[in-house]
């Protein structure tokens, strides 16, 4: 099970990545951006094509993946800021689920349905504990996700710029009428959200079920991680990704609750979603 559960650590730096990702296009410009992962996918499949058949060395191709995804984000931002500026949170969102299927749909046009050949940006271990291998993968994407959560609070708490991301946030209109640019401080939010998701995504790759579908659908598990903090807070949501993780590479020792952990993050997010409406609930029967 501690084998399972530091295995899963790989996974779970992950989703806790994406969980910050989703909590901060939540908190910034309004949007629950179900193409996170997606955009990610994609530059991704791009950088193995650049490798493996335009020759490009792989950390070329790496960072030309990372930009691609990065830019592709911003482009979904430079969008939904320009037509859908004022549409309310579910119709933002909505748009996200559009480009994630165009994007499975497109990256089996071009690329096959078939999982891509990755080459371990980060491979070998780490450490060991009490015998248990702990890969670099795994130290790599869990120190990822505590200094990107931690960097963010900083800059949303301490500094000028987050003070306006953070007028952008809560009142956009307000925040456009006294100067503020909105527009590219909202597509710069997706821009770097884009960047970090294809910068993880493209170090757990290799170790990880890395067709398109696969790695797309790595938002709902992200979605489960950051709906333990609301949608808004930046620190459960890396908790809840590394327990996500570590919950699921310990089920999958089990032989018979392994293809449980498939479910998993559904049943978080059913059981959230039930907690989250406890008190309506428990008011009307009372």
């Amino acid at each position: 099970m501690l084998q399972g559960a530091l295995a899963g650590l790989a996974a779970g730096g992950l989703y806790a990545v994406l969980a910050v990702c989703l909590t901060l296009m939540s908190r910034l410009v309004r949007v629950v951006n179900f193409a996170q992962s997606a955009t990610g996918m994609f530059g991704c499949y791009v950088a193995v094509y650049l490798s493996v058949h335009a020759g490009l060395p792989t950390w070329a191709a790496t960072v030309a993946g990372i930009l691609l995804g990065g830019a592709l984000s911003a482009l979904l931002g430079w969008i939904i800021s320009t037509w859908l500026a004022e549409a309310d949170i579910g119709t933002r969102s909505a748009v996200t689920v559009a480009v994630l299927l165009l994007l499975i749909s497109l990256s089996f046009i071009l690329f096959g349905n078939k999982p891509q050949p990755f080459h371990p940006i980060l491979d070998g271990p780490a450490f060991s504990v009490n015998g248990v291998v702990v890969s670099q993968v795994t130290v790599v994407t869990v120190v990822l996700s505590v200094a990107i959560a931690v960097g963010c609070r900083a800059l949303l708490g301490r500094t000028s710029f987050g003070l306006e991301l953070r007028a952008l946030s809560e009142r956009p209109t307000t925040a456009e009428l006294m100067g503020i640019p909105a527009k590219p401080l909202a597509v710069a939010v997706w821009a770097v959200t884009g960047l970090l998701s294809t910068l993880v995504i493209s170090i757990v790759a290799p170790s990880q079920s890395n067709d398109a579908t696969s790695l797309s659908m790595l938002v709902v598990p992200a979605a489960a991680a950051a709906l333990l903090g609301g949608f808004r807070r930046l620190d459960l949501a890396v908790v809840g990704g590394l327990v996500l993780g570590m919950a699921q590479g310990a089920v999958a020792q089990v032989d018979s609750l392994s293809v449980v952990r498939y479910f998993l993050p559904f049943l978080v997010i059913v059981g959230l979603l039930l907690w989250s409406q406890r008190k309506e609930v428990w008011d009307v029967a009372r």
